[in-house]
């Protein structure tokens, strides 16, 4: 099932972001955290935005996060909302809020981890998020 009734995109993993992807199609949702530094961060990549160290290692996040931001797409057929969900382990990420009524929406609700499945066959799922306790 789709949990946003809309097609997304598949995505274009690189070597940098195959093993994000990788396990993203196990179920597991991976950032990367600096050795060097200590923070997490997200997108996937090998230096670390915030002391530009290449000793990077993927973790695995919890998936709990909270919307930090939002916006609901009304001309999009059907409707859809994109938020920032911050995660419980600190980054802020770009996303689709799934499986939810889009007017009850907020900043600080809670949000769990789903994936959602992308229009090329055989490609990883994509990370989302739905309200916690849909």
């Amino acid at each position: 099932m789709q949990p946003t009734g809309r097609t997304v995109p598949a995505p274009q993993p690189d070597a940098e972001s195959q093993p994000f992807w990788d396990a993203a199609a196990q179920g597991r949702f991976l950032i990367k955290r600096c050795t060097s530094c200590g923070e997490t961060h997200w997108f996937p990549r090998t230096m670390c935005p915030f002391c530009w160290s290449e000793k990077t290692e993927w973790v695995e996040a919890s998936g709990a996060g909270t919307i930090y931001s939002w916006t609901v797409m009304r001309r999009a057929k059907p409707p859809y909302a994109v938020a920032y969900v911050e995660l419980a382990e600190g980054p802020r990420m770009l996303t689709n809020i799934v499986e939810c009524d889009l007017d009850r929406l907020h900043i600080g609700q809670q949000v769990e981890l789903v994936f959602g499945q992308t229009s090329g066959d055989g490609t990883p799922p994509v990370p989302m998020f739905r309200p916690t306790g849909a």
